[in-house]
């Protein structure tokens, strides 16, 4: 019984969510990337490493911040035992086995530390001034917030970062959402210029899915990205413990093709998730194979929070059938970095409603 219950609390202990960071016993510093986890090992993505010639400090010592070709090349050629053939997608991925975490850093716990340190930096000021705003307006707890990106392991620039501020819960996020759209530019959060939109429009949008004028009018919409003082802020969401369901391996996937459909948004509350999530209904298929199509799912920053309830879409991307307890058949959007050919938009009928 005694093993019994070191093991429980040793998993307990190693609890991981979207947005946590692991600070490895070899000093590389990933993010988690997912809510569930192999038994052996923390889903994560390689961010920072120890380097001699960094421009971020952390204790005295320097790193750098690294891509996504960095971090593979990195790790296959000193840490391989990082990277693993995973047998549930099929692809090899990036994951810090157990006995490799020294600390795992939990962005609420660093919001706390923040706001009891009382700290000169301008740059956390603005953190606790995001944190007030949003427990005085919206009326969400400073336990359902935090603070991720470079400031969660202390690796941030003073000058160029900014700020990944987290809120815990998908209502509560929402909350932030619609908060933030009641008072920007009323308050010390503002909008974001134009200049900024069109370098993030070069930046994801390669093809021809949505012109600059449509991208910046989705984007502008959401509410989730904004100014403060002159720093960028993102409202990230990531569910409360209580909505995390379900274990690593529940369900796999089989590909079914690809489609084009056009549906009712039934439920978008899951739509700034990891993956976006879209309940969808009414679901006329337009190309692609004859089958029961119960959701939208989004791997790509593009098209989380695309939609809302109650609006009409067309989406493009590829079928899946989920295999595993709640088995369904969901449309994936994302299916690569760029995300060519895929998306999701409002039907004119839905776009000129606004």
């Amino acid at each position: 019984m005694l093993v019994i219950y070191i093991v429980v609390q040793l998993n307990k202990f190693m609890r991981a969510r979207t947005r946590d960071f692991i600070h490895t016993r070899d000093d590389l510093f990933f993010a988690a990337t997912s809510y569930m986890h192999p038994e052996d090992r923390i889903l994560s993505f390689l961010r920072y490493i120890p380097d001699i010639n960094g421009d971020r400090i952390r204790n005295g010592k320097k790193y750098s911040k690294v891509d996504t070709k960095q971090a593979h090349d990195f790790l296959s050629s000193k840490f391989p035992e990082y990277l693993y053939d995973d047998s549930i997608k099929g692809v090899k991925m990036m994951g810090v086995p157990l006995g490799k975490v020294k600390q795992i850093l939990k962005p609420e716990e660093r919001l706390k530390e923040i706001m009891k340190s009382n700290d000169n930096n301008d740059l956390l000021k603005k953190v606790v001034k995001l944190a007030d705003i949003f427990h005085e307006y919206a009326g969400i707890s400073y336990s359902k917030m935090g603070i991720s990106g470079s400031i969660l392991p202390g690796l941030y620039d003073q000058n160029v970062s900014d700020l990944d501020f987290v809120i815990y819960g998908l209502k509560n996020h929402k909350k932030a959402r619609d908060t933030f759209g009641e008072i920007k530019d009323k308050s010390p959060l503002k909008s974001i210029s134009d200049e900024y939109w069109m370098k993030l429009y070069e930046k994801r949008i390669k093809d021809s899915s949505l012109s600059y004028k449509e991208f910046k009018w989705y984007e502008k919409r959401k509410n989730n990205r904004g100014v403060i003082n002159g720093t960028l802020f993102d409202i990230l969401a990531t569910r409360d413990w209580n909505e995390i369901k379900g274990k690593y391996g529940d369900e796999r996937y089989e590909s079914l093709g690809n489609a084009t459909i056009e549906c009712n948004i039934k439920d978008a509350i899951a739509s700034f998730d990891n993956p976006a999530v879209y309940k969808i209904e009414d679901v006329n298929i337009l190309e692609g194979r004859e089958v029961n199509i119960t959701e939208i799912a989004s791997f790509t920053h593009t098209y989380s929070g695309q939609a809302k309830n109650g609006e009409e879409v067309i989406a493009k991307g590829k079928l899946e059938k989920v295999i595993g307890q709640n088995g369904r058949i969901r449309l994936v959007v994302g299916t690569t970095r760029e995300s060519i050919d895929e998306y999701i938009k409002l039907t004119k009928t839905s776009f000129l409603s606004h």
